[in-house]
């Protein structure tokens, strides 16, 4: 049986237009107050650690002794989630027919996770729901938690699909071994991506491919 693996900002919802930028501030915010940097800098370091480890949570953490707790905690605050969420036409529907078992791996932390997952309607179609919290804060693309997810399921990694926007992320997942689907609208492509699909709504097209 097919296990999906499918990430949740970006992949199963658009969270470019309200949450990403709200999360950016929150995070600049909270480099701003606790490492004592004028807002340039802790924007700049914010991506830095973003693009070099693939979670800016991870060069705090490296770098800095961050409370990884802490940080997510007041990074993710959102007073008005149900406005800012994007509800996907047809994605009940095409998760509900989706053949095989279903989980989310997300980077960011639970309550903000299971929040979106009520909020697009779709909370009772996984079997389980991988957060930061349940990877020990080891975010993607780091491999512990790709070994965390396959032991809690215990599947090995070929038969596991990933569904994920993020290209490092999917490096990751094809190297351990997992088909890879990446969601992205862009005409750029790689060696470790086995289908590309501009967003969710294409997947029942590209079944046949896997």
């Amino acid at each position: 049986m097919k296990t999906w693996v499918f990430d949740l900002d970006n992949t199963l919802h658009d969270a470019s237009p309200h949450i990403f930028p709200h999360i950016n501030r929150s995070m600049t915010a909270y480099l701003q107050q606790y490492l004592q940097l004028e807002e340039s800098a802790a924007s700049a370091l914010r991506m830095h650690y973003w693009h070099r480890y693939g979670a800016t949570l991870s060069g705090l953490m490296r770098h800095h002794g961050t409370d990884p707790a802490h940080f997510l905690f007041h990074t993710h605050q959102f007073p008005e989630l149900a406005r800012m969420v994007l509800l996907v036409p047809r994605l009940r529907h095409l998760l509900l027919h989706l053949p095989g078992r279903k989980v989310i791996f997300s980077n960011a932390p639970r309550a903000y996770v299971l929040a979106v997952l009520k909020l697009l309607r779709i909370a009772d179609l996984f079997d389980e729901v991988m957060a930061v919290e349940q990877t020990r804060f080891c975010p993607k693309p780091q491999s512990y938690g790709f070994f965390r997810l396959m032991k809690s399921l215990h599947v090995k990694a070929a038969q596991c699909i990933m569904v994920e926007d993020s290209l490092v992320n999917l490096v990751a997942a094809k190297r351990l071994g997992m088909r890879t689907i990446w969601v992205n609208k862009g005409t750029k492509n790689s060696p470790c991506v086995d289908i590309k699909i501009r967003d969710v709504l294409q997947l029942p097209r590209v079944l046949h491919r896997l």
